[in-house]
């Protein structure tokens, strides 16, 4: 058990270990222009290369879409009152609790965990979240949200090129599938090394109230995945995708969205951290339930 939860977390943590010290050592790291290339071009190949390789059933599909707006809801709730108990302002935490790091984190311990079925899974979950994160997660953090930058943005356009492929079960031709194969496979290596370098740049103020809410973030997503999966009555694999994701540390786009609404971005950036160095130590927690 122990050496197959290793396997599973091992390059996770490496990878974003490297991007960590190598940031910290001083080394140039282009995060705006990776990033740039993983939302735009990386991300939406990831999603057709996932899907082509691994048929999703629609209904798994509707289903995990379904559980993570559940889960969404139930975290807004959750991060409205641990607000109030913390003396914050509600649209400091709640996106905080509403939108974990199923991206950076989530995809790749998907991956190693459950394999390309529970990619698949996954990314259901990841496409949907990100749909409400560009658009509701901007404006509960005081940001502007338009119709037209959700139209333009790449993770929505990958969930409008995947539904042809889930629900009419359209197949991409091979050298278009050769494509996007290549192209997504540099999507979660660059995702890992952008997460340790966009770690390495925050610095930690009161750790103490970090780590509570840190704590309270996973530890409560995975009771609310778990929740969500028996009320809708999940099958094995895609509740624990579910708790798996809905476990995951708070995402580093919580505190760029603060930092630009200028509303606590400290505060933010504390749970964000300690959200993720916990998570070393929960996540192996969290996966020896299901494997």
């Amino acid at each position: 058990m122990l050496a197959s939860l290793f396997a599973v977390l091992a390059p996770v943590f490496i990878v974003a270990g490297i991007g960590f010290i190598w940031a910290r050592r001083g080394n140039a790291y282009p995060t705006d222009f990776i990033a740039s290339l993983v939302m735009s071009i990386g991300t939406p190949c990831l999603v057709l290369s996932t899907l082509h390789r691994t048929r999703l059933d629609p209904q798994a599909f509707t289903s995990m879409a379904l559980a993570c707006v559940l889960c969404m809801l139930a975290m807004a709730a959750l991060g409205y009152a641990v607000s109030r108990a913390f003396g914050q302002h509600w649209r400091v935490l709640m996106p905080a609790f509403m939108f974990p790091n199923t991206g950076n984190m989530g995809l790749p311990v998907a991956l190693y965990a459950f394999g390309d079925q529970g990619l698949a899974l996954a990314v259901a979950f990841f496409l949907t979240l990100s749909s409400f994160q560009f658009t509701l997660g901007i404006a509960i953090s005081g940001g502007a949200a338009s119709l037209r930058s959700l139209l333009k943005n790449p993770i929505v356009i990958s969930l409008a090129l995947a539904l042809p492929m889930i629900f009419f079960d359209v197949k991409l031709p091979l050298w278009l599938a050769n494509t996007v194969d290549l192209v997504g496979g540099m999507v979660i290596p660059l995702m890992l090394l952008t997460l340790g370098v966009s770690l390495a740049s925050i610095r930690l103020q009161h750790v103490g109230s970090g780590m509570l809410i840190g704590a309270l973030r996973i530890v409560l997503g995975a009771a609310v995945g778990w929740g969500i999966g028996a009320m809708l009555d999940l099958d094995t694999l895609p509740r624990a995708v579910l708790v798996m994701q809905s476990a995951m540390p708070v995402a580093v786009f919580n505190y760029l969205l603060a930092v630009r609404a200028k509303r606590s971005p400290e505060q933010v950036a504390n749970v964000v951290m300690c959200s993720t160095l916990l998570s070393f130590v929960w996540l192996p927690l969290v996966l020896a339930g299901w494997m």
